[in-house]
């Protein structure tokens, strides 16, 4: 194999290979139980740091999410299900918490903003291209039209094709 070859190798799987980040900077505040560990971390990863707001609490460095993640695993060392300590979380905090909200009358615009959205550009697309009025091609000039004569071509067949 060339040098060029492997190097290039090395840097496509340095790039795509997942590094391990862990939001839990202090190991202090792991828990010990790797299983309830993994838990905390899935369930970090559907809670939604409040300041950062479009990251979960494993991947904020914030200090509320730091707060959450501890409250997280406190409350899984006590023995709580995931349920438990997302509807914990929910209650204190609202549907914003939730990275993925529950669907309710509450979060139904949430939901369909995105179909709103795509329907009113779909609509405002067709109804431009309705009212566009048809543009009818310049006449041809007297040099087109020897052009056209001397291709052996009739001129209206000249221009007009799309």
């Amino acid at each position: 194999m060339r040098p060029a070859f492997l190097r290039r190798l090395v840097l496509l799987l340095a790039l795509l290979a997942p590094l391990p980040t862990l939001a839990v900077s202090n190991p202090a505040e792991m828990l010990s139980d790797p299983a309830q560990e993994e838990r905390a971390r899935a369930l970090g990863r559907e809670i939604r740091c409040m300041v950062c707001q479009n990251q979960s609490i494993e991947d904020s460095e914030a200090e509320l999410a730091r707060d959450l993640r501890l409250v997280v695993r406190e409350r899984i060392a006590a023995g709580a299900t995931d349920e438990q300590v997302r509807d914990f979380l929910h209650a204190r905090y609202g549907d914003f918490v939730l990275l993925k909200p529950p669907f309710a009358w509450s979060t139904a615009l949430l939901w369909a903003t995105p179909l709103i959205a795509m329907l009113a550009g779909l609509g405002l697309i067709l109804g431009l291209r309705r009212r566009a009025v048809p543009v009818a091609p310049a006449p041809l000039t007297e040099e087109e039209r020897a052009r056209l004569a001397a291709l052996g071509l009739p001129p209206e067949q000249g221009g007009t094709s799309a």
